[in-house]
């Protein structure tokens, strides 16, 4: 195989993988998902309808791509939600966010549609019932600006992350607090008594297995003499976590007030996961690795073996609950009458250029 033709299969692996990305469920969590499921796709199919035959790179904005209920959605609103999904995507591989990196995803924006189409029903039928805060709004907006020093720096970010503008910002602020408080007050709905929670994990003990783990907090400087000083500071009453925010030379735990969270055996360095599966629980210990000295603390450990019903039984009630809700969901969207128009949102995709 000549440079040329493997150039040519690395992009068209390259554009496989970005497709596949755009389209997974992880890509397009609907909003609010920190504290809220992530809503479910519809059961039901969605009916296509006729659809204009012009290339959706020649239409207007305001060209209808799909309907929800009453509700008329348009190209410029799918652009929109195309490419903050697209920005999502190339950010989360650590790059910022260009309107250039659209051309890679074109092959995916029919299937995007459907997606769309879904994460609209899901808005609409959650503004019935629940009202953001535009208080709140103003506030969340108004802390993301003060990260910047000047308009011109604030602006390049929100572009970096697909975003046109702070209004369109906002308006995602917004979907994202009014979507969150549906999805929210939906799983609320459903709980679950001790004996049905009881005969889950009976059914599903297999899935409450759990590996060995430590969960530790570390303070990492360079020499012995001021993890000496550290470690008398911390007996003297000291907070661990301002402590290691001032001194710790570890920058990913030290924003975290030195919290590394919880790992299995084997995962950290030999000194430092001999503290962490050997030591004491509570005490401050003192280690040398080749990354200096840790002051470190572990918070908890558990052994080996089947999580105990009573640890299992949150998350069981958890999952249960987003099961109910996703079902219930699901047959709200598929009573909105959807009609679906990919035909103007499908783009060729470019022509390979000349050798």
């Amino acid at each position: 195989m000549d440079s040329a033709a493997r150039d040519a299969r690395v992009q068209d692996v390259k554009q496989l993988l970005l497709t596949a990305a755009l389209l997974s469920g992880v890509a397009f969590q609907m909003a609010g998902a920190q504290t809220a499921p992530a809503t479910p796709a519809p059961t039901a199919p969605t009916p296509t309808a006729p659809a204009p035959t012009v290339p959706a790179a020649a239409q207007d904005p305001s060209t209808p791509v799909g309907r929800v209920g009453r509700e008329t959605l348009t190209l410029g609103e799918f652009d929109r939600a195309f490419r903050l999904a697209a920005a999502r995507v190339v950010n989360a591989q650590g790059v910022p966010f260009e309107e250039s990196y659209l051309s890679e995803f074109v092959a995916a924006r029919p299937g995007f549609l459907k997606q769309f189409l879904r994460d609209r029903a899901v808005y609409q039928l959650a503004r019935a019932g629940n009202k953001a805060d535009a208080a709140a709004l103003d506030q969340q907006l108004a802390d993301a600006r003060s990260d910047f020093e000047s308009d011109g720096e604030f602006r390049n970010a929100l572009n970096a992350t697909g975003y046109a503008d702070a209004a369109d910002l906002r308006r995602e602020l917004e979907r994202q607090s009014v979507v969150g408080a549906y999805l929210q007050g939906i799983q609320k709905r459903f709980t679950f008594g001790d004996a049905l929670v009881a005969g889950y994990y009976n059914l599903h003990r297999a899935d409450f297995m759990q590996d060995a783990q430590a969960c530790v907090k570390h303070i990492l400087v360079p020499t012995q003499a001021e993890a000496q000083a550290l470690t008398k500071e911390l007996a003297g009453g000291a907070d661990f976590a301002k402590l290691a925010g001032q001194k710790s030379q570890d920058p990913g735990s030290a924003a975290q007030g030195g919290d590394l969270g919880c790992f299995g055996p084997g995962e950290m360095v030999e000194t430092f996961d001999r503290a962490s599966f050997s030591g004491p629980v509570g005490k401050v210990q003192t280690v040398q690795s080749q990354f200096g000295w840790h002051v470190l603390t572990v918070t908890k450990r558990t052994e080996a073996g089947t999580l105990p019903l009573a640890d299992a039984a949150p998350l069981i009630r958890d999952q249960l609950s987003k099961d109910a809700a996703q079902k219930y969901l699901d047959a709200q969207i598929a009573r909105l009458n959807t009609e679906s128009f990919p035909a103007v949102v499908t783009v060729a995709p470019a022509a390979p250029a000349d050798k």
